[in-house]
């Protein structure tokens, strides 16, 4: 039964369709996410559990187990979002620069030794360190943006632009080009943010 349902998807997976229809999903996905809207995990759920069985048939099992953390974020999203069984709306928070300068210096750390001992036990690429940076700097933004912390975008923009050169050398077109859209999406959605974080705190403040 495990082996036909098995078969079944990665007939699927290998159809030309399932990229893209995947990048459709990630692109409501992050528009939802911009936009505030707990829907947004619903898309992002579907649009990750298609990438991960993607990269699993095509033998990349990091980044297909990075996936598998996304969908389990996605449950975590979707129930800190709407705070639980209040059903409110999660506020945006900022965090102090001294917070990202700690995140970024032992996430560094942290994919620096991840990527020697992947060589230390043969998995070779040439781009080993980018994919251990992106790796676990993506695992960060998806906690940060989980949390509605605002400066989670930035990360996702350096984080995109980084991995458009893997995708290139993997051959996931689609998904190159979805990198790009990610990006300036990204560049929209701290916009968007920064701005509804600064309305709220203004009206916070007119309270007092």
């Amino acid at each position: 039964m495990l082996d036909t349902l098995w078969l079944l998807f990665s007939i699927l997976v290998a159809l030309p369709y399932w990229e893209y229809c995947a990048v459709f999903l990630g692109l409501i996905y992050l528009f939802l996410a911009i936009k505030e809207h707990n829907g947004c995990w619903m898309f992002g759920f579907l649009s990750t559990f298609m990438y991960a069985l993607m990269y699993w048939q095509g033998e990349l099992f990091v980044e297909s187990l990075l996936h598998g953390y996304y969908m389990l974020m996605a449950f975590v999203g979707w129930w800190m979002w709407r705070q639980g069984f209040k059903s409110s709306k999660l506020p945006i928070c900022s965090w102090p620069v001294k917070y990202h300068a700690l995140i970024t210096i032992l996430t560094i750390f942290v994919s620096i030794i991840a990527a020697l001992l992947a060589k230390k036990v043969g998995y070779h690429t040439p781009v080993i360190y980018i994919d251990s940076l992106s790796v676990f700097f993506s695992i960060v933004a998806t906690y940060l943006l989980v949390n509605k912390v605002l400066e989670n975008w930035l990360y996702w923009i350096v984080i995109n632009t980084a991995t458009m050169y893997l995708f290139l050398v993997k051959g996931y077109y689609a998904t190159l080009v979805l990198s790009v859209v990610y990006t300036l999406m990204a560049c929209w959605g701290y916009k968007y943010w920064y701005e509804s974080y600064e309305q709220r705190r203004g009206k916070s403040l007119g309270n007092l």
